[in-house]
């Protein structure tokens, strides 16, 4: 399927039909997210359980990074605030729930650590107060102290302490509590290429990545105009979707294994990532792309990623998950999906 992204940048370069280019394009992003999701994997199984699962994290969201980035200059601020939430919802439940399913198939129940759910869980917990507030703030009526002014300074004020609380979060996690996110690996999970080969790999599938994340952001606007479909569903749902891709093959690898521990960590700590790094990244830098982004989320977004961490966090209370339970995962992802679509 590579075949396809120089297939893609041919059908852009002539001005090929946008819907057919949109399709190519997206498809192209499969066997990329494959080749990256293989290569990070291959890295992260050189290093301790939680770190395996933050690089997992952090090399699936530089898909979603770079998409964002080309969509603020694109000027498709609501689309980019809408994946965001997407990615966060999606990895919260359907990424996890799939996880949970496919391995619940082959084994009745699956045990996880506890502590690091519970660390993470708190995280979340912080992550959509941090969004939930300058939203609640900028839906106050109309005062002489709310202002859109007001609102981004707040914003960036939030964003910085959201982006200190995470740096500060990865020293507990990886240097002075390490104990307590220590699990069991699959002696099965052992790396078969070289560092240097799994690093090359891992670039140049970052840089196949941009490429294609630039042209999919140029047919969004033909595409919204052709479907009728507005720009929060794409992003929320379509972008989500594809940006994600490297994470749910690993985590769902992860739950054959019967790893769901790593699985979980996948989802939780890259949804954790793009609420406590991501989103406030983009808001600091969003000004040097000709654009003023704030952490104002639509109110319907935010009650939808309020309640994936609340079904996420019960769920991951008692250490010990089935098929069922990600069944109810992906059901409750499926019923926001629906709800976006006929907004």
């Amino acid at each position: 399927m590579l075949i396809l992204v120089p297939l893609s940048i041919f059908l852009y370069l002539i001005d090929a039909e946008p819907i057919a280019v949109f399709i190519v394009t997206v498809l192209s992003l499969v066997p990329i997210s494959k080749i990256l999701s293989r290569s990070s994997q291959e890295l992260s199984l050189r290093t301790a359980t939680v770190v395996s699962s933050l690089l997992n994290a952090t090399f699936g969201n530089a898909v979603e990074f770079m998409i964002a980035i080309f969509a603020i200059r694109a000027g498709l601020q609501e689309m980019v605030m809408a994946s965001l939430a997407g990615s966060i919802i999606l990895n919260l439940l359907l990424l996890i729930g799939a996880s949970m399913i496919a391995g619940g198939l082959k084994h009745k129940d699956q045990k996880f650590n506890t502590s690091s759910v519970g660390v993470s869980s708190t995280m979340l917990l912080i992550a959509v107060a941090g969004l939930a507030l300058p939203t609640i703030y900028a839906e106050l009526p109309q005062q002489s102290t709310v202002t859109e002014h007001s609102v981004i300074l707040m914003s960036r004020a939030v964003s910085v302490t959201l982006g200190v609380t995470y740096l500060l979060s990865l020293v507990f996690v990886l240097f002075t509590h390490r104990h307590l996110f220590v699990s069991k690996r699959d002696v099965s999970e052992q790396a078969t290429w070289s560092a240097i080969k799994a690093a090359l790999i891992l670039g140049l599938s970052i840089g196949m990545a941009a490429v294609e994340s630039n042209i999919l952001v140029s047919m969004v606007e033909p595409i919204i105009e052709t479907t009728h479909l507005h720009q929060a569903f794409v992003g929320l749902i379509i972008i989500a979707v594809i940006t994600n891709i490297p994470e749910h093959i690993a985590a769902i690898q992860f739950g054959v294994r019967d790893n769901i521990t790593l699985s979980i960590e996948i989802g939780m700590n890259s949804a954790i990532q793009i609420a406590l790094f991501v989103v406030p990244i983009l808001v600091l830098i969003s000004p040097l792309f000709g654009a003023t982004m704030s952490l104002a989320f639509p109110p319907f977004q935010v009650v939808a990623m309020i309640l994936s961490v609340m079904i996420i966090n019960y769920i991951g209370s008692d250490g010990i998950c089935n098929w069922l339970e990600g069944v109810q995962l992906v059901a409750v992802y499926t019923i926001i999906a629906i709800a976006f679509y006929f907004m």
